[in-house]
C-alpha cells in the first residue's frame, strides 16, 4: 500500500491515478498473476452425494420477516438465537444447519431509516460466533470485528474470570484453540471484545434504504459458518422509496442465491480442515482458492420456481456465495431475452435506472432489479440462468407466469437525488493494494499487499470525513468489502466503468487482472473496521486489512 500526501494532489498526481491501471490493462492477466508466487488459484467443485430434484420443481421459500420483541423509547428491539437444526433443503433428505432462530436463510429484518435497531444474538452453537451486518454503516463495537467473539456455553479456549467474559471486556492472551490470531499469526489482540453467550448489537439505520445482509464473520472460520448457514437479510426502508411506486408487496422478492453441495448422509459438504470448526483453520489445498457447490439454491431452495402474475416485479438479489460468481439472464423458454432493469445498487437506488441484459454479481454484492412479464403468455415460463455456470449450476430458478393481472407499479426516470458527487480533486490521498495470492507459513494464503491479516497491525489510518481514492489490482477473482462506508466506482482497467457499476457500493468485483479505482468519504463512527475480499474462503486465509478511523 502507497498514501500520497495529505495536504492535496497536484495535477500530474491526478493524472497519474489512470496511468498505472492503464498499463496494467495492456499487460493483462500476464502483469497480475506476477503479483503471487505461484499462478492464481481458482476455485474447485464439491460433488453432492445424495439424489438432487430436478430444476423448477420446489416452490421458492420467502423468509420471515422477524418482528420486533419491543418498539419502545423509538427503537426496534429484536432476539435472535444461532442455534443447529435438522431441517429438508433436498426434498426427502435430513440436513444439519448452523441457523439464525432455525431457517435458511435466516428472518429478514426490516428497519425504517432513522429508526434505531437492536438485535440481541443469543449463542447455542458449539463455536464461537461474530455477527457482521454487511454493508451497515454501523458504530465499530457493532460491526462485527473477527475477534469480538461471542462464546458458547462451556467454551474452554478462554480462561479467566466469568465476571469479566459477561461484562464484555477480556484478556485475550489465554484464547487457544485457534480462534483468534492463534490460527493465523500467532499473535493475539488486546483489543477484542468477548462476551458469552449473548451480544447486543446495535444498528442506527441512518443510511440511504437499502438491501443489507447479516452473517458471521469469526476469525479464521467465516466460509464455513456461512456455509453451514448463518446468514440472512437485513433491508431498510423509507417513505421516499416507497412513494416511487416501484413492484411492492408480493411482487417485491428478496433472493439470496447460494451455491451448496450435499454429503452422503444429507449434510452439508464442506472440504474443512477440522470439520468441528472448532481449531485448525482452512480447507483442503484444491480448495484453496474457494469452495463451489453443485446446487444452487435461492433462499434456501434448490432451484425453485415461483409463480408470478404477468406484471412488473423487483427482484432484491443477493449473492451470498463463498466463492461463486454469476452472470444472470431472464430466458424464456422460446429463446427470448427479458431486460433486467437495475434500479439499485449494494448501497441502495441509482439515480436513473440501466436497462441490463445481464447482471454479473459476485459474492457479497446485491444488485436491484426489475423485470416485467406484462404480456407473457399464460403459463408460460422465465428462466434465471448462470451463464458462467455449467450443467445443472448454470440453472439458478424459474418464473411461471400463473395469471393475468393488473399494474400500477412504475419504474421513474429519476429514482434518487441524495448520491454523493465526491470528486478526485477532493482527495486527500490515494492508495494502492495489491489482491494476490502467496505463501502464508508452510502453505498457500491469499495476501493485501504481501501481508496476511493481523488484527494488531494498523493497515490504514484515516480521519473521519476524509474523502480517498483508492486504486485496487487483483490476480484472480477478488470481491473487495470495505466496511462503514460506501463507494463510487470511478474506473475500471483505466476506462469508464462499466453499465452495472453504477451507484453506490460496498463490494467490487475484480476480475483477474484487472485494476479499479474507487472514491469514498470516511464518515460515520471512529474506530476499527476492516476491509478484505469477499470471497470467504480467501478472507479466511489472510485476505483482510485493517481500517482505522480517527
Amino acid at each position: 500500500m502507497r498514501e500520497r500526501d495529505r495536504g492535496g494532489l497536484t495535477r500530474r498526481q491526478l493524472l497519474g491515478i489512470g496511468g498505472s491501471l492503464g498499463l496494467m490493462t495492456a499487460a493483462g492477466f500476464s502483469t497480475a498473476a506476477v503479483l503471487g508466487t505461484r499462478p492464481a488459484s481458482t476455485s474447485a467443485q464439491l460433488i453432492s452425494r445424495v439424489p438432487l430434484p430436478s430444476p423448477y420443481t420446489v416452490p421458492l421459500p420467502i423468509p420471515a420477516v422477524l418482528k420486533p420483541v419491543s418498539t419502545t423509547g423509538g427503537v426496534d428491539r429484536y432476539e435472535l438465537t444461532q442455534r443447529e437444526v435438522r431441517t429438508q433443503i433436498l426434498p426427502g433428505v435430513s440436513s444439519r444447519l448452523w441457523t439464525y432462530d432455525g431457517t435458511f436463510p435466516g428472518p429478514t429484518i426490516e428497519a425504517r431509516r432513522g429508526r434505531p435497531v437492536t438485535i440481541e444474538h443469543s449463542n447455542e452453537l458449539p463455536v464461537p460466533t461474530v455477527v457482521h451486518l454487511h454493508g451497515g454503516h454501523t458504530p465499530a463495537s457493532s460491526d462485527g470485528y473477527p475477534t469480538d467473539l461471542v462464546l458458547p456455553h462451556g467454551w474452554s479456549g478462554v480462561a479467566g474470570s466469568e465476571a469479566n467474559a459477561s461484562s464484555g471486556m477480556h484478556d485475550m492472551s489465554d484464547m487457544h484453540g485457534m480462534t483468534g490470531m492463534d490460527a493465523m499469526s500467532g499473535m493475539h489482540d488486546p483489543r477484542a471484545v468477548v462476551t458469552r453467550l449473548h451480544r447486543e448489537y446495535t444498528y442506527p439505520s441512518q443510511q440511504r434504504p437499502t438491501q443489507l445482509w447479516y452473517h458471521d464473520h469469526r476469525m479464521d472460520f467465516t466460509a464455513p459458518a456461512i456455509w453451514r448457514g448463518l446468514a440472512g437479510m437485513h433491508i431498510i426502508r423509507d417513505d421516499d422509496e416507497q412513494s416511487l411506486g416501484l413492484p411492492a408487496g408480493d411482487r417485491e422478492l428478496p433472493l439470496m442465491i447460494t451455491d451448496r453441495a450435499f454429503a452422503a448422509d444429507g449434510d452439508l459438504a464442506y472440504p474443512a480442515l477440522d470439520p468441528t470448526l472448532k481449531s485448525r483453520p482452512g480447507v483442503e489445498e484444491r480448495y484453496v482458492g474457494g469452495v463451489f457447490g453443485d446446487v444452487i439454491l435461492v433462499n434456501g431452495a434448490p432451484w425453485p420456481v415461483h409463480e408470478v402474475d404477468a406484471a412488473r416485479y423487483r427482484l432484491r438479489i443477493l449473492n451470498a456465495s463463498n466463492a461463486r460468481q454469476y452472470n444472470l439472464e431472464a430466458i424464456t423458454d422460446d429463446g427470448r431475452k427479458l431486460n433486467l432493469v437495475q434500479i439499485g445498487a449494494d448501497q441502495g437506488l441509482l439515480a436513473t435506472p440501466v436497462t441490463l441484459s445481464a447482471v454479473p454479481i459476485a459474492p457479497a454484492e446485491r444488485y436491484d432489479v426489475v423485470i416485467d412479464f406484462t404480456g407473457m403468455p399464460i403459463g408460460s415460463r422465465v428462466r434465471l440462468v448462470n451463464t458462467l455456470g455449467s450443467g445443472r449450476t448454470r440453472d439458478v430458478m424459474a418464473f411461471r407466469v400463473a395469471r393475468a393481472a393488473t399494474d400500477g407499479s412504475r419504474i421513474p426516470h429519476t429514482l434518487a437525488t441524495d448520491l454523493p458527487t465526491w470528486r478526485r480533486s477532493d482527495a486527500s490521498a490515494v492508495r494502492d493494494f495489491a489482491f494476490r495470492a502467496g505463501r502464508m507459513g508452510s502453505g498457500q494464503g491469499w495476501l493485501i499487499d504481501g501481508k496476511p491479516f493481523d488484527p494488531d497491525r494498523p493497515d490504514v489510518t484515516t480521519a473521519l470525513g476524509d474523502v480517498e481514492v483508492w486504486r485496487l489490482i487483483a490476480d484472480a477473482d477478488h470481491p473487495v468489502h470495505l466496511h462503514l462506508v460506501g463507494f463510487r466506482i470511478l474506473t475500471r482497467n483505466g476506462h469508464e466503468p462499466l453499465p452495472h457499476d453504477t451507484g453506490l457500493k460496498d463490494t467490487v468485483s475484480l476480475r483477474p487482472g484487472e485494476a479499479v479505482e474507487i472514491i469514498t468519504r470516511f464518515e460515520g463512527w471512529s474506530g476499527r473496521y476492516l476491509f478484505h475480499c469477499h470471497n470467504a474462503e480467501h478472507e479466511d486465509m489472510g485476505m483482510m486489512a485493517n481500517l482505522e478511523l480517527a
